[in-house]
């Protein structure tokens, strides 16, 4: 062999040799990154419906004289910590309502039966767009709203198998 020939095999062979060190050190070593999570919660409430049921107003006997009282409840479920407000609208038959911001509708007489929905039981703060009810949801469960209805003593109006208006409940967050 010349010595140009075992320098070309010695320098071939030292390049192999690198080559597969360097292919192993590859195969064995490793990598990291990083992988972003993420996820957003947006503040969101939930009403359910209620029902506000007065009963039997006996403008003759019972309520002559005195005011028929009921309560209603309907829930309201917002995300933790979500500031909400819940107002009531006036209903559909407002502009029938006699000495109240409301009125129930008998849809066989046409005739009006006037009433009112308070914040409180004490029924001396109109529940609508302007007294509203509120506060911070502590959690995601369901809080319970009370609707304080009254129905004014002496109303002059006729038997009926049933006088009803729909108020809308709108949450605010």
């Amino acid at each position: 062999m010349t010595s140009k020939t075992r320098k070309f095999s010695l320098a071939t062979a030292a390049f192999a040799a690198a080559a597969l060190f360097g292919a192993a050190q590859a195969r064995a070593g490793t990598a990291t990154s990083n992988l972003t999570v993420t996820a957003t919660v947006p503040a969101i409430c939930v009403l359910t419906p209620g029902t506000l049921a007065f009963g039997s107003y006996d403008p003759v006997g019972a309520n002559a004289a005195v005011a028929l009282n009921g309560t209603g409840t309907f829930n309201v479920a917002c995300t933790k910590s979500t500031v909400y407000t819940v107002t009531l609208g006036l209903g559909a038959n407002s502009a029938s309502a006699i000495g109240t911001t409301r009125a129930m509708k008998d849809t066989g007489t046409g005739a009006f039966l006037s009433y009112e929905i308070y914040t409180t039981t004490g029924r001396t703060t109109v529940w609508n767009t302007t007294n509203t009810i509120g506060g911070t949801a502590a959690s995601v469960t369901p809080i319970v709203l009370t609707a304080y209805g009254q129905v004014p003593a002496g109303q002059n109006v006729p038997p009926a198998n049933g006088y009803t208006d729909t108020v809308v409940s709108t949450v605010n967050f």
